[in-house]
């Protein structure tokens, strides 16, 4: 290839093939790590170049999807604005307690960081990240958070976030909203507890 199709390659593409095949080299080389183990890579790395750290994936939107090939995979087909920081998140939704904490921190590595199936441990890192208050008891809280529905159980000791769940975080900060989705929820649940092994509605 000469050098004036290569320069119109590249001017096609908005982005030199050399920063693509050092992306992709990145991709490759973190791609099976952990969250933690990444974004630790990834501060060492800046403080070593000298550079600040940019929010998460705010550079995906800058290559084209043939240049994420690699990754594009890895992305949650329900992310939005991914840019959002945990901490700009967390004072969007404006939880008001542990459990809805939980919910919210379940709903941001589901939707924010393809992660969709966690343990207890990653939610407590994205809370500190978030610059949230320390919870007493995480493992209490994201148990409260099962039993009320909000995660549900996942293989091999993880969790995920339910249906209702992730209902309840979108409507936040309307509390009028998201108090519709729980009672919504309860009357579900009521129909189902109401019918007898025959699958008809017993009377009250």
């Amino acid at each position: 290839m000469n050098e004036e199709s290569r320069s119109s390659q590249d001017t096609s593409a908005g982005i030199p093939p050399d920063e693509i095949e050092a992306l992709q080299a990145v991709i490759a080389a973190l791609r099976n790590l952990d969250h933690e183990a990444r974004n630790r890579i990834l501060d060492s790395a800046a403080t070593f170049l000298g550079i600040a750290r940019i929010p998460s994936r705010t550079v995906a939107t800058d290559f084209s999807s043939s240049a994420l090939s690699g990754s594009s995979s890895q992305r949650s087909p329900y992310s939005q604005d991914t840019a959002m920081s945990p901490k700009d998140f967390l004072a969007e939704k404006a939880p008001k307690t542990d459990v809805e904490r939980i919910a919210c921190l379940a709903y941001y590595l589901t939707h924010y960081r393809s992660t969709p199936h966690f343990k207890t441990l990653e939610l407590s890192l994205l809370n500190t990240e978030a610059a949230q208050a320390k919870f007493s008891n995480t493992a209490y809280a994201a148990n409260n958070a099962v039993k009320l529905g909000y995660i549900v159980p996942s293989t091999k000791g993880q969790r995920q976030l339910s249906a209702i769940g992730e209902r309840f975080v979108q409507a936040l900060p309307d509390r009028s909203a998201a108090k519709a989705v729980l009672e919504a929820m309860r009357r579900k649940s009521r129909t189902k507890r109401k019918k007898s092994p025959a699958g008809r509605e017993e009377e009250e």
